[in-house]
C-alpha cells in the first residue's frame, strides 16, 4: 500500500513540474508530406525528443548509473529503453530498424553519457523519419495487437504515450537526484528577469 502511494505521490509531483509552454506545439509549419493525425504525433515526438535530450545534456555523467531503488531501471537503462523503443515501435507501422543495431541489448549497452546522448538522438531522427514515411491511408489498417486487434493509428497513440511515461519518469528521477530539468532553469530566469525588469 505505501509502495503505491509513493507511485501515486510521484505521478503527481512529475506532472506538477511539467510547465505549460511544455503543452505548445512545435510543429507549426509542417513538412511536406506530413499531415493531419501524422502531424499532430510528429509534434509531441518533437516535444518529447526535445525534453529527453535536454535532460540527458543536463544530469552529470557520474549520474547516469543513478536509480532511486533495485529493481527500477537507472538513468542510462531509461535513455536507452527510450531509444531502443523508438526502433522497435516504429517497425509496427511499416519503418524497420537499421540492421547494425543490437536492440535486445542495447538498454544496457552502455552508461557513457556521449553515447546515451548520440543513441536518443539517432533515435528520435529515425522516429521522424518513419512518421514522416508511414502514408495517411495506413493509419485505419489493422493489426494483431497483445491478443486484439488494433490500427496503426492507436499504436501510433501507443507509442506517444509510452514515450510520455518515460518522459515523466526520467522528470522525477532528475528531481530526486537533485537536478532541476533545463525547462524549468529557464522558466525561472525569465520569471527572475522580469521581476528584475519590473524594478527598474
Amino acid at each position: 500500500m505505501k509502495r503505491a502511494l509513493s507511485a501515486v505521490s510521484l505521478i503527481v509531483f512529475t506532472v506538477g513540474m511539467l510547465p505549460a509552454a511544455g503543452q505548445m506545439n512545435p510543429y507549426k509549419e509542417g513538412t511536406p508530406g506530413v499531415t493531419g493525425y501524422r502531424s499532430e504525433v510528429m509534434a509531441e515526438v518533437m516535444v518529447q525528443e526535445d525534453k529527453f535530450t535536454r535532460l540527458a545534456e543536463a544530469i552529470p555523467a557520474e549520474k547516469y548509473t543513478w536509480r532511486p531503488a533495485a529493481d527500477v531501471r537507472s538513468f542510462a537503462e531509461v535513455f536507452l529503453h527510450v531509444s531502443a523503443a523508438n526502433y522497435n515501435l516504429y517497425e509496427m507501422v511499416g519503418t524497420a530498424p537499421p540492421s547494425a543495431l543490437d536492440l535486445k541489448n542495447l538498454e544496457k549497452s552502455t552508461t557513457d553519457k556521449t553515447k546515451i546522448i548520440a543513441a536518443l538522438r539517432d533515435s528520435f531522427a529515425h522516429a521522424k523519419q518513419a512518421i514522416k514515411s508511414m502514408p495517411d491511408a495506413d493509419l485505419e489498417k489493422s493489426m494483431d495487437w497483445f491478443g486484439g486487434k488494433n490500427t496503426e493509428r492507436g499504436a501510433l497513440l501507443f507509442i506517444v504515450r509510452h514515450g510520455a511515461e518515460h518522459l515523466g519518469q526520467s522528470i522525477a528521477y532528475s528531481r530526486m537526484a537533485g537536478v532541476v530539468p533545463p525547462w524549468t532553469v529557464d522558466a525561472q530566469k525569465k520569471k527572475a528577469e522580469k521581476k528584475a525588469a519590473s524594478k527598474e
